[in-house]
């Protein structure tokens, strides 16, 4: 099943297809008669930018035989570059998944090698003759291949949905295959973690630290201000002992999604998760009041998010494995 966020960049592509089909098509009708003509060919697609308002948005046009053999020159909207002729294109992220027979197809977002700049291409299948509208297709000649930086493109005005879904991502495979050689070394925060706890639920609840983690294997904490978003303080367990000194009075957010009261519950969590096994043990582990997700790192490197009622609802035999 697809996530919104699946859903949500599925249904972005198709507008740009939508956006972009028309004019590709013009670009093939013109192309196919001078296909193998080098320099007509370029001729046109150079035409292409001045004559199609959309694709003027391009940052280059080029053509590729089905191998993937340039067959042009690499075309800009005022160059054409007669040194990419030839080259093998194969590897490129659009060649790497299924060509249309017909129709056009987007590629993967990529960053370009040219300006580091994120882009996407536009491939549209050429054929020596075809019918849109039925089944009937000539010969494959190549690909026409558009390259837009996504900047260029219209813009979205929606934003893609927080995803409050339960994520599990496996971590280093050389951690994981030497799990068994560790164990669990008592840190600085581990012998005052019932005073780190505290210090932090009060953070959390009255003095407008949203977002919050604890790295208990290096004894430090990394904090997020609602006041402050974009910038985050990092603290030693010396400094987190007089962080409710340094940090003023605010009220609780009124858009958190965990309650106040379930702060320290959560805490308490990641204390019976850090203590419960000498082998597989916590890590670091953060919670975030607004968008309610919790989020843990385990000795074996393997991480998880998940919403913070889905974690308050797990007992400590789920995650050790009784």
């Amino acid at each position: 099943m697809k996530t919104s966020y699946e859903n949500s960049i599925n249904q972005r592509k198709a507008r740009l297809e939508e956006y972009l089909k028309d004019s590709m098509q013009n670009v093939v009708e013109h192309g196919m008669d001078v296909w193998n003509n080098r320099e007509r060919l370029d001729a046109t697609l150079q035409k292409c930018f001045e004559s199609h308002p959309v694709l003027k948005r391009a940052s280059l046009m080029y053509a590729i035989s089905p191998q993937g053999k340039q067959i042009s020159s690499r075309i800009s909207p005022d160059k054409i570059d007669k040194s990419a002729y030839g080259q093998d294109l194969s590897d490129r992220p659009y060649f790497l998944g299924e060509l249309p027979i017909q129709g056009i197809r987007l590629s993967p977002v990529y960053i370009s090698k040219l300006d580091g700049q994120s882009c996407i291409s536009v491939v549209k299948a050429v054929r020596s003759f075809s019918d849109e509208n039925s089944d009937e297709l000539g010969d494959l000649l190549g690909y026409i291949i558009a390259d837009f930086n996504l900047l260029s493109l219209p813009s979205e005005s929606e934003t893609t949905e927080d995803r409050r879904i339960w994520l599990q991502i496996k971590g280093d495979p050389s951690i994981r295959g030497t799990l068994f050689m560790q164990s669990r070394v008592q840190s600085l925060m581990d012998k005052s973690i019932d005073d780190t706890i505290s210090t932090v639920d009060e953070l959390m609840r009255l003095r407008g630290v949203f977002h919050a983690k604890l790295h208990f294997s290096s004894s430090r904490a990394t904090l997020w201000l609602y006041d402050d978003p974009y910038h985050y303080r990092v603290h030693t367990l010396d400094e987190l002992e007089d962080a409710c000194l340094a940090y003023p009075a605010r009220s609780y957010p009124k858009d958190a999604v965990v309650a106040p009261e379930q702060i320290s519950v959560i805490f308490k969590q990641f204390k019976t998760l850090r203590f419960a096994d000498e082998t597989v043990y916590l890590r670091a582990a953060s919670l975030n009041i607004i968008n309610g997700m919790v989020a843990l790192n385990f000795s074996c490197d393997g991480s998880h998010y998940i919403p913070a009622e889905e974690f308050l609802a797990k007992g400590e035999m789920f995650w050790l494995g009784g």
